[in-house]
């Protein structure tokens, strides 16, 4: 059997639809896809906005604020259970985790937190990184984890156009890469390396100053396999084409 899936940063579920979001996704080929900072109540949108016709649709939306971060899953075929955010109760509320159980693994499609806005923005960035990777640790004595989503941090320098000018920037900020650094040690592997090393593979542009267009981004976007599931990842890549949102698209594709 094998499993196509996609994430992509949306920036904006309403906006996306009128750029033509409804037509990916049914031409996508996916199983699961799952979109990140949604910035939409789900109760909010047209029925067919909210559930495609021939999809299971699953929202997490910000309780928090609206028109803020969010979460969506769209699946072809429904998972075995599906949970909504992390365990500590630190880190619900802002529609950030959505939890697809699968027979073979447990997925988690997360927009992690920005650590842009002060030092407590960044603590909290940081100390959601952990409250995940400790609920994925204890989860993962039962079956593997795929984990996909905006880990807004770009991992190594071959990670953005231009490492040198964001080293005190939040993204590429040593705690931050320390962490990714932990995590791919705790046996998650980045799957996009698995299959190209090469710089220039971006996922996030800004909209200013033509960055797209003269392909000055970072990589912050990732799927990542527990090391159990290492032998069942077929492909995995990234979409710079597909435009619609400052990010691009990502997928992998599993096989059992």
């Amino acid at each position: 059997m094998k499993m196509k899936l996609l994430s992509w940063n949306v920036n904006g579920y309403r906006a996306i639809v009128k750029k033509g979001f409804r037509e990916w996704l049914d031409a996508s080929g996916a199983d699961v896809v799952g979109i990140q900072e949604t910035k939409a109540d789900a109760a909010q949108l047209d029925r067919e906005d909210r559930n495609p016709e021939g999809w299971s649709a699953f929202w997490n939306s910000s309780q928090v604020r609206k028109g803020y971060s969010g979460t969506a899953c769209f699946c072809r075929h429904a998972p075995l259970s599906v949970t909504y955010g992390l365990p500590d109760e630190r880190y619900r509320g802002e529609g950030r985790c959505i939890r697809l159980e699968y027979e073979d693994f447990h997925l988690f499609n997360i927009y992690f937190p920005n650590g842009g806005n002060g030092d407590e923005r960044l603590q909290f960035k940081l100390g959601y990184y952990d409250a995940f990777l400790e609920h994925a640790e204890t989860l993962r004595r039962d079956k593997p984890i795929v984990v996909f989503g905006d880990f807004n941090t770009a991992h190594k320098p071959i990670d953005l156009a231009r490492p040198k000018e964001n080293e005190g920037i939040s993204g590429f900020l040593p705690i931050e890469r320390a962490w990714l650094d932990r995590f791919v040690a705790a046996g998650y592997v980045d799957t996009f390396r698995m299959f190209d090393d090469g710089p220039d593979n971006y996922t996030w542009w800004s909209y200013r100053a033509g960055a797209r267009a003269r392909n000055v981004g970072w990589r912050i976007d990732y799927f990542f396999v527990s090391e159990e599931l290492r032998d069942n990842v077929r492909s995995a890549w990234i979409d710079p084409a597909v435009d619609g949102s400052d990010h691009c698209p990502l997928g992998v594709e599993l096989e059992f």
